[in-house]
């Protein structure tokens, strides 16, 4: 499908339903493989169109071997009485990830050797994985595990490991240029809100939007277990890739805090540029980070060997705010309204996208008389008729071939919008013609 009620309306309203199906998602247990993870991509195929590939286990993908598929079906610890002090049914973070099948007893210390607890955080659990070690192990609340007394302990990790695929998903909107714009997310982790959900439900309702109206560029939305899954996607898609023009990760785009960015590998990119302007008009603060070879899937697509343009859009940056890969990344931790300016804001760097162009100024000798042309009554149309003016001057100044309109809004110190305006009615009157060659990409 292309899209529904839900996932329509205007950016302003879409928080609380990014949010709700957020709420949706988190009680999947999502992991590296496995049905979580088909379970997610078919909730987001319910609202935009979406194609599921299997990688089988054993598939070499770049320097990588995709592993054996795990599932869970349940977990539990039983203290020396017999009661339940652990139970995978209370919170999917209470097993290690991809923890290997155990039935076993241990006395308290055999059994500390297996737990993970956040001392300085007692009342939270922490998410830990294990994916490429057989091992296996628990994690829950520090103080719930402090006050179990000693005894002998029954554990049981219900789960298989065994040949199967990894999984993901690829939304592809056609454009009318074969060029593209990549926008990638994790689908890996299980209950986390921000990592992990909040990238998913930007990234639908995305889509959604632009389902909905015709775009220059194709757009290619991957919902991809993390580092693994954009390598599969690399490995399969090496004949493709030089397509890619502009690329986006989103993850953590759901909590309170300011917009940051971090540059792609190459740094001066069109989508760095693209992205750094929408975020210098608004009126919220928010930061640029310069590109490291560490974080989410944009390394990945940034590495040497495919250098392709792909920034990373966050809000609070991973690992700097306390509830990162804890319990309490939760629906609580996720806000309606960070997801509504994350959103608000993808849409604007897409409207940037889709009207830069290169031009050439067709009467480049000397300043054109633009009264003879009707362009002071467009301008009579601004607000500010002033800026307008000036808008038009520096479009015919700048545009001899090597400065595409996001240069010039920059050297301007104008918003985008106005300057494409000031763009589209010189093209009116025949003073400029657009240049082939993309500028930037």
């Amino acid at each position: 499908m292309s899209g529904s009620a839900e996932t329509g309306g205007p950016p302003s309203t879409a928080g609380a339903a990014m949010h709700g199906f957020a709420a949706e998602l988190f009680p999947i247990c999502r992991s590296l493989t496995g049905d979580g993870v088909r379970e997610t991509l078919a909730r987001i195929a319910e609202r935009i169109p979406l194609e599921v590939t299997e990688v089988p286990t054993g598939t070499r993908v770049l320097d990588w071997t995709v592993p054996r598929e795990w599932n869970i079906r349940g977990a539990w610890i039983r203290g020396p009485d017999g009661e339940t002090v652990l139970d995978f049914a209370d919170s999917n973070l209470h097993v290690v990830g991809y923890s290997v099948p155990v039935h076993a007893t241990l006395d308290r210390a055999e059994l500390a050797a297996r737990v993970h607890t956040l001392p300085d955080h007692e009342d939270w659990i922490p998410y830990r994985t294990s994916y490429y070690e057989e091992t296996w192990g628990f994690c829950m609340e520090h103080r719930r595990f402090e006050a179990l007394p000693e005894g002998d302990y029954e554990v049981r990790i219900d789960s298989t490991l065994e040949d199967g695929s990894l999984t993901y998903g690829e939304c592809v909107l056609p454009g009318s240029i074969g060029e593209e714009v990549l926008v990638s997310c994790h689908v890996c982790h299980p209950s986390l809100a921000n990592d992990n959900l909040s990238g998913i439900a930007a990234a639908t309702w995305l889509a959604a939007r632009l389902a909905a109206r015709e775009h220059r560029y194709t757009y290619r939305f991957l919902f991809v277990p993390g580092t693994i899954g954009s390598i599969a996607w690399l490995a399969r898609n090496e004949e493709r890739v030089g397509a890619v023009r502009h690329g986006l990760v989103l993850a953590g785009v759901g909590d309170g805090g300011s917009i940051n960015y971090k540059r792609s590998r190459r740094g001066d990119a069109a989508i760095d540029r693209a992205v750094e302007h929408v975020l210098a008009h608004r009126e919220s603060p928010s930061a640029i980070r310069d590109f490291t070879p560490y974080g989410y899937d944009e390394r990945q697509y940034g590495s040497p060997g495919f250098d392709l343009p792909v920034g990373c859009l966050m809000r609070t940056p991973w690992g700097e705010y306390p509830q990162y890969h804890t319990s309490a990344d939760d629906l609580d931790f996720l806000q309606p309204e960070g997801l509504t300016d994350t959103l608000e804001t993808l849409l604007a760097v897409v409207d940037v996208l889709e009207g830069n162009r290169a031009y050439r100024n067709l009467s480049p000798k000397g300043e054109p008389q633009l009264g003879r042309r009707g362009l002071y009554d467009a301008v009579g149309g601004r607000v500010d008729r002033r800026s307008a003016t000036l808008a038009l001057l520096w479009v015919l100044n700048q545009s001899d071939g090597g400065h595409d309109l996001l240069a010039i809004a920059g050297r301007a110190g104008m918003e985008f919008e106005l300057v494409r305006w000031a763009a589209d009615r010189l093209l009116d009157v025949d003073l400029l013609a657009e240049v082939d060659a993309e500028m930037g990409a």
